[in-house]
This record gives C-alpha cells, structure tokens and sequence, in this order.
C-alpha cells in the first residue's frame, strides 16, 4: 500500500472535528431531557434535523486504457484496490470509492439491475446479432466504411456481453432462445434477485481479486477457457476505503463514457454527473488535446447549467512515457513536454469555451501525472508526478466540506440552546410584542424584496424562452437534415445502421469513434441557447451572489442590529435563535434552488423526447428494403406535423417548473420564519431544562468556527 500524505493540522486552531463530537452528546442529552411541553415538538424537529449527510462527488471521466484506475489508486495510496493490467475495463458500470467509517475492511457494495432490465439488454443484443445477416443482404454495398466500422463494435459489443455471462455457450442458447433459462441463467438470476451483494475483506487486494468479475472483463483466461462475467448485471458499486483521510466527505467516482443504454443506469449516471461538483478529464498526454471523446463531456448540459459543477481539472496520464533529444536527460524532457502539453490543453479548452462560456479559465486547471512513477520513484521526484497536487486538492474539498457541514451543525446547537434558555427565562410581554411586530414588518418587505427578484428573473427567462421558440421553429428542418442525412465520404447513404441505433434508443447513440449522437437534444438546442446566458446568470453554480441575484442571500431580519440594541438584552437569547433560523433557512433554500434548476434546464430535453417518442416507436417496426428512407420520412412528417407545438410546450413547462420553484420557495421562507418568530417569542416555558453552562460551551464554539468558517470556506452545498 502506498503511503498517504499526513493529514495536515492548522496549529493553534479549533476545527469542527475538535468539538463536533461534545456538541452531538450535548445536544443528545438536552434533548432527553425535554419535558412534555408546546415547544417539545418543534426542539426535537429542529435538532434532528442538525446532522445531514451529504459528500462532494468528484466525477473521474475518460476513455479505456487513459489510466483512471491506477490514478484513483496513486491519489488514495492504495496500489492494489482497483484491478487494471490484463483486464479490460467495463464501459458500463459506476465504481464510486469513498472512506469506511463502519470498520477497518476493505468492502464493496453491488447494486444490480433488474431482471426485467436484463431481459431487455440480452434482447437488444440477440435483435443486433440476428438482424445482421439480413441487413447486408438488403443494403449490400450501401454503407460507406465508417458506417461498417461503427456497427462492427456494436456488434462486438454484444457478443462481448452475451460471452460474458453466458461463457461459450452463447451462440447455442442464442439459437434456442433460452437467455432466460434456468439451465443457463441459475447464477445470473440469483445475483440479479439478490438486488445487492457485499464482499468485505482485510485487504485492498483481495477485494479487487473477487471485485474483478463485476467489474471488468477478459476474454480468456490465462488456461484459454472463457470464463463468466457479470458486469453486464451491475448497475454501481460502491467501495469503501479504511483509514483514509482524503475520502472522508469526499467520493471519487470512476464513471463511464456518456450515459448507458440501459435505463436505469444511464438515470443513475445522469444524477451522478448532475451532482458533481468537480470533475477530473483523464486522457493519455499523447493524445491529451486531440481525442474527441475526452471532451465530449464538458459538451454535456450536466456539467454547465443542468449541473453543479465548479471545478475542472484535465488531467494528462503516463507522463513518464517520452522520448528525449540527445543531450537531454529524462527528466528534463519530461518537464519540458508537460509544459507543452499544458499550454495546448488549455488553449483547446479556450476554444472550447467560445461559444458555450460555461466555464472561466480559473475553474480549469490541467495536471500533467504519472501513477507508476508516483509509486515507483525511478526517474521523478513526487511533486514531478503532480499525484501530491491531486492528493492536496482532496485534502481541500474535504476539509471544506467537513468544516462547513460541522460549523452548519454547532450553529444550529447554538440556536436551539439559545431559545430554550431564553423560552425558560422569560422575557417582558411588551418588548416581545414590539420585537415580533418589527421583525414581522422587516420579514415582509424582505419576503416582497424577494419575490419581486424571482419575477424579474422569470419574466427574463420566459423572453429568452420565446425568442428560442421561434429559432427552433425555423431551424428544425435543417437540424434535421443535419441529422438525418449527414455528409460523409464514400458512396452509398451510410447511415442505416448508426440511425436504428438512434431510433430504438429513442433518439440516443454513442458511436464507437466516441460522438455522442442525441437529436431530442439538437432540437432542443436553439431552445437552451436562447436561455444560457440568463439561466447561468439567474442560477449561478458560485456560491456568491447566489441564485436570483442574490436577493436569497441577502434577505435578512437585521437581527444583529436589534440584538445590539440594550433596549431588547431581555429577548436576546431569542434573537440568537432567529439569526441561526435565518443562516439555516437560507442554505436550504439555495439546495432546493441548486435541485430544482437542474430539473429545469433538462426539462427541455425531456419534453421534447416525450413527444418524438410516437415516432420512435413508428420507426422502429421499418423493416425490408426502404426501411432507411422510411424511417427518416417517419421522423420528418412528426417534427413537421408538432414543430408549433412541441417546442411552446417544452418552454411551457419549463415555466411551470419555475413558477412552481418560486411558490415553494416564497411559502418555505415565510413559513419558516413565521413560525420561528412566533415560537421564539411567544413561548414561556420554564419548564424546559436549565442549558446556561451547555449554551456557554457551545457558544465558546460557535464563536471561534463561525470565524475560521466564514474566513476560508463556503456553505455546505
């Protein structure tokens, strides 16, 4: 195993890992100690709802062989954890690794589709395999060479699943249809009714020994017998890492290409990459800026606006490998291609970002790294590899995370503290009364100041909405006859096969070249370009301003101000209460907000998906000579006969998303704070428990992480 950096240690400083744990027992035995009361409910409400369990995702994408596995393991100093070398790495399955908090073993949890899931995979398959005779027949020499190419590795794809888990035998039981057979299918069926399987071992090799077979896959064993493979069952794993201290709020996820065929991953994909908040692009450094693939991903409306993603970082692989001018030693040469490479990637990345803007320069940074030198150490020193700068940078989003998710914690302790204590002492029933009445006055006008942002947004978006409406309009003909009818070299149409893939996956193909082929969203696109601008604006992925303008972070009670106002030292307590309330309520709107615009901005897609699913479906019962022209007149006559509708009705209901958002979020704000202010200054309870020395404690607390909190690190998100 390879050693990890030392966690680092901020001297003279206290950290939410110092006190989370006097906090949590604190608030534990102040909660058994509620007497049945009005407030009872509302107290165990609010300290229950003190500890969320969130992690920050780091997304790791790139092609097979880039060396994403041994790049997890040099940057988690573990050698052994994931497999790579002889096998060949699976291009469907989610590995996500995070830290074991339960116990010191080294374990992975499987989760596997359903049987229905697989019955349709091994029936898209067999359909592929058996129709394949008779599409040459019927096209002979129509397709040119790069169609011939891309269905060859559709075709090889399926048999490579077929062989996986039903070995050798697959041909026959293809013949005699028995995929489903309890003869052939015993194993298969008991894994996939099982739903889940945990393996747990002491050591990180042993679990990547028997985690190989639902992971990867190799056509033959070193004996020459095939062997049996279920990744085509697996739909994620998740691996748990003992005593490492840079997984501890944070997963690495190892995701594969763009989406799935299958259903049900390529929805666990899309909520996996939705959800990243950085994202690591891992490419061969010889091929870092030319390999297509490798940046389809920042292309992805996931990762800009339909997403959360604030970081990029490109990270070239094997910089090792180079050869070198004579006269100039290794290392030298190596230093001086990484220079090279970096300055090439992140021009590529500029040129990239023209049109889209998703991304400033300062959210990307390009590493140029090399795992086996990292652990090796023949020819560069560790900081030459980058690994450590990797390993910093995990450091950092933990330490971020927890410190933030542990200040969140303590300040709402310190809250509910101060309104127990200050419910138990009392307070005089005029300067309650005025203290109500000016809050509520002040939660008005902000509450207005509020709204009236969110309709200025929204009236905005709707005027973007309508101009892409009309481009849409005008433009689907020739996105369409982009699409349907690609130029390409060499005779022939050469479009049948690539295009049956498009239609029976209602409208989605990944070629083998690595072009990620989606017409429901080409003709989406005149409609998400006429709102970017605005909808990046309006939902910002920065934590400041915030989404709306800002006008959610900047609402406020002024609290502060009346807590320094002697005139009110008797509700003080109480004032403190409402301060954390308005703190909390605020980063549970922006998370409401950060789902919501996610939904939205996808929404287009969807919607417009919904309606060419008819002729999807139309499409795909073409069959015999003309079925290619056929098809394509199927899906021309739809979009013809639904251009002036399919596209108001995708802006329509993303209108209705957005109005629907800003209902919610006005009534949680005002009945939130309602309820607070009302609970806080109308209840006299002296029944609750004396918490004067917990409050001081916490409060000693509070103070120091709410200064080293606001001094280096941003809200939990």
């Amino acid at each position: 195993m390879a050693s990890l950096p030392k966690k680092p240690r901020r001297d003279k400083e206290l950290t939410g890992e110092d006190v989370l744990p006097e906090v949590e027992k604190i608030m534990a035995s102040v909660e058994s100690r509620l007497p049945q009361t009005e407030l009872k409910d509302f107290l165990e409400k609010k300290i229950g709802g003190l500890k969320k369990e969130k992690r920050e995702l780091v997304g790791v994408f790139g092609r097979t062989g880039a060396g994403k596995s041994s790049l997890i393991n040099a940057v988690i100093g573990e050698d052994d954890l994931l497999p790579s070398g002889n096998y060949k790495a699976c291009t469907t399955v989610i590995i996500k690794v995070e830290a074991n908090k339960q116990n010191q073993n080294y374990e992975a949890e499987i989760e596997f589709i359903t049987k229905e899931e697989f019955e349709e995979d091994v029936q898209g398959c067999k359909k592929i395999l058996l129709n394949d005779a008779d599409n040459e027949k019927e096209n002979g020499d129509e397709r040119d060479n790069a169609d011939k190419i891309n269905y060859k590795e559709v075709k090889k794809d399926a048999v490579e699943m077929l062989s996986a888990v039903y070995g050798g035998q697959w041909k026959e039981i293809l013949d005699k249809n028995g995929f489903m057979d309890r003869k052939h299918s015993k194993e298969i069926l008991q894994l996939l009714n099982s739903k889940k399987k945990t393996l747990s071992f002491g050591k990180a090799e042993e679990l990547s020994a028997e985690l190989v077979k639902y992971t990867r896959s190799r056509s033959k064993d070193r004996d020459g017998q095939v062997n049996r493979w279920f990744w085509p069952l697996v739909k994620c794993v998740t691996i748990r890492v003992p005593n490492n201290h840079l997984l501890q709020n944070v997963t690495l996820v190892d995701l594969p290409g763009n989406g799935d065929r299958n259903k049900s991953r390529d929805e666990m994909w899309k909520g996996v990459v939705g959800r990243c908040s950085t994202v690591w692009i891992v490419a061969d450094i010889n091929r870092a800026a030319s390999e297509k693939e490798t940046w389809e991903i920042l292309n992805s409306s996931l990762i800009g606006n339909g997403g959360q993603c604030q970081h990029i970082h490109f990270i070239c692989t094997k910089s090792d490998q180079i050869g070198r001018h004579k006269g100039q030693s290794s290392v030298e040469a190596i230093r001086e291609r990484n220079e090279e490479v970096k300055v090439e990637v992140k021009d590529h990345f500029r040129e990239q970002q023209m049109d889209t803007r998703h991304f400033s320069d300062e959210c990307f940074k390009v590493f140029t790294v090399s795992a086996i030198e990292f652990q090796d150490k023949e020819l560069l020193e560790p900081a030459d590899t980058e690994i450590p700068e990797l390993q910093k940078i995990l450091q950092k989003l933990n330490d971020n995370h927890s410190e933030t998710r542990n200040y969140w914690y303590v300040s709402g302790a310190y809250g509910i503290l101060s309104l127990i204590q200050g419910a138990r002492c009392g307070g005089g029933a005029t300067v309650k009364t005025e203290v109500s009445k000016v809050l509520t006055e002040t939660m008005k006008c902000g509450h207005e100041q509020v709204q009236k942002s969110m309709q200025e947004a929204t009236d905005a978006l709707e005027e973007c909405l309508k101009r892409g409406v009309e481009n849409s309009k005008s433009s689907c003909d020739d996105v369409l006859k982009s699409f349907l009818c690609p130029e390409r070299k060499g005779k022939g149409s050469g479009f049948h096969k690539t295009l049956k893939c498009v239609i029976d996956n209602y409208g989605v193909h990944k070629t083998t070249a690595g072009k990620h082929l989606n017409l429901n969203e080409d003709l989406a696109a005149k409609l998400m370009d006429s709102i970017d601008e605005e909808f990046r604006k309006t939902f910002p992925t920065e934590s400041n301003p915030g989404p709306f303008n800002g006008t959610i972070s900047s609402f406020s009670l002024d609290t502060g101000k009346l807590i320094k106002n002697r005139k009110y030292k008797d509700v003080k307590l109480q004032l403190e209460f409402l301060r954390t309330e308005e703190e909390k309520i605020k980063i549970e709107l922006q998370e409401t907000i950060r789902q919501r615009k996610k939904e939205m901005y996808s929404g287009l897609t969807t919607t417009i998906k919904e309606t060419m699913q008819t002729c999807y479906e139309d499409a795909q019962k073409c069959e015999g000579k003309g079925r290619l022209e056929n098809s394509r007149e199927i899906i021309r006559k739809h979009v013809d006969a639904n251009k002036n509708t399919m596209f108001e009705k995708a802006k329509d209901e993303m209108m209705s998303k957005l109005k629907n958002l800003k209902e919610e979020i006005l009534k949680k704000l005002n009945d939130t704070m309602k309820e607070s202010i009302e609970r806080a200054l109308n209840s006299d309870e002296q029944s609750l428990p004396d918490v004067k020395k917990e409050l001081e404690t916490v409060t000693k607390y509070y103070q120091e992480l709410k200064k080293n909190t606001h001094e280096g690190t941003s809200p939990v998100r």
